[in-house]
């Protein structure tokens, strides 16, 4: 008997050994996986480079981007691939010159134009700031459209949802550490869930491909708004912005900055071709787009019922990335302009987006928001881009640096495509607010 209590103590005490050591197993793979993680999103520099790229590639893959694609992509069909070939052009010149001289001035974009030519920087703020705020009404408006498909919300009820939760986001402590993970989690979501959704619509690649470079049209509008979408307004600063704030700034660190520049618009370029795609595999099929709701259409053409539910989550997550850094760098435009707004930075990223929930409260019509909001964002590029290049070459704005004759022809050229389009198309807003 005695040897038998023995024997079960042995076997108790065994198992508790093996407990413990799973235990230990699997808290040391916990932290093995948490260190993998975080080498991933990086640290310290890293982290910064690797957030102000995932802040502009988050910000121009919004709401109004999946809206604009699938809304485009039914109108135009295989010719819109003709589209993205030309933003994705301009985007690399536009954005690759921003954050360029932006480093090497050490400035944020409205001091620089200041510098250009006083005065010029303010105007430029207040147009960006207005275009930040127009994005972040149709942040709003997509969140309204994501608790409507899971919730069964009214619009606006929806709406108050993303309003809260941004303003919570910025009650933490530090606002460049937040903003930094905050996309770089959010944004690998996204682009994983949008080259599942190009892949998995097995879509007409040859036929997109061919009307890519020889279209059966040239659709000017759906240019300038996808310009405005990509790298208008708010979203060509917002990365270079960033690295103002985190100090990676100076000719020390411009290879540095020009690569992760790349990497977001290499980013924004897949996850807009396989969105691309996927819209035309529904529309060649003969699939129906819902009007009130054309880029949920193309989930549930992709994934049956379970892709609206799909869409609704993605959408959500995009539109509270892309309020984060619309109402972040709008302020960061106005706080060197304001003492008041520099005191008082957390407060006011909390105010622009209040602002922007009550405003959608009165206006509503979320689609049309969404696609209007990258079309006035796009007339802000020429005016923009344009002094910035001119500040390239100005010595008492960037010093020694020499900045690339090659970048500065691309850049004029951006300018005059991005300005003609604008002025072009500009009459086309009033058109599409009243059909």
């Amino acid at each position: 008997m005695s040897k038998n209590l023995v024997e079960q103590e042995n076997d108790v005490r065994s198992q508790s050994a093996n407990i413990e050591g799973n235990d230990e197993t699997a808290q040391a793979g916990a932290n093995n996986l948490w260190a993998k993680l975080k080498n991933i999103l990086g640290t310290g520099q890293q982290s910064a480079l690797l957030g102000a790229a995932f802040l502009m590639f988050t910000s121009a893959i919004g709401p109004g981007f999946l809206m604009q694609t699938t809304t485009f992509t039914e109108q135009y069909r295989n010719s819109f691939g003709f589209v993205i070939l030309v933003v994705t052009f301009i985007s690399i010149f536009a954005q690759l010159n921003i954050w360029q001289i932006i480093a090497a001035s050490r400035l944020r974009a409205q001091d620089v134009a200041n510098k250009v030519l006083p005065g010029l920087g303010h105007i430029i703020a207040f147009f960006v700031s207005f275009g930040g705020l127009a994005f972040c009404l149709a942040h709003n408006a997509a969140s309204a459209l994501a608790m409507n498909i899971l919730f069964g919300l009214d619009y606006k009820i929806g709406s108050l949802v993303i309003g809260v939760i941004g303003i919570i986001v910025f009650t933490y402590k530090s606002i460049g550490v937040v903003v930094d993970k905050f996309c770089e989690v959010t944004g690998i979501f996204m682009l994983i869930t949008l080259i599942y959704l190009g892949v998995a619509s097995h879509p007409p690649v040859g036929l997109a491909l061919k009307s890519t470079f020889m279209p059966n049209e040239l659709p000017l509008f759906p240019v300038v708004t996808l310009i405005g979408g990509t790298v208008g307004g708010f979203i060509c600063f917002s990365g270079g912005h960033r690295l103002v704030d985190a100090g990676i700034v100076g000719q020390k660190n411009l290879k540095k900055v020009g690569g992760y520049a790349t990497l977001a618009i290499v980013l924004t370029t897949i996850v807009r071709i396989m969105l691309f795609l996927a819209a035309l595999s529904a529309v060649v099929s003969g699939f129906k787009l819902d009007p009130s709701n054309p880029a949920a259409s193309v989930f549930s053409f992709v994934m049956g019922p379970a892709g609206g539910i799909l869409f609704a989550v993605l959408i959500f997550s995009e539109a509270l990335n892309s309020l984060v850094g619309a109402a972040y760098t709008s302020v960061s435009f106005l706080k060197t302009l304001s003492k008041t707004i520099y005191n008082h930075e957390r407060g006011s990223i909390v105010a622009f987006i209040a602002l922007s929930t009550v405003l959608f409260e009165f206006i509503g019509q979320p689609v049309k928001v969404m696609i209007l909001s990258g079309t006035l964002n796009a007339l802000i590029l020429p005016l923009a881009l344009g002094s910035m290049l001119i500040a390239a070459h100005r010595k008492d704005i960037v010093g020694e640096y020499k900045h690339s004759k090659i970048m500065t022809a691309m850049g004029w050229v951006v300018v005059a495509i991005a300005g003609y389009m604008a002025i072009v198309s500009f009459g086309g807003i009033p058109a599409m607010w009243l059909d």
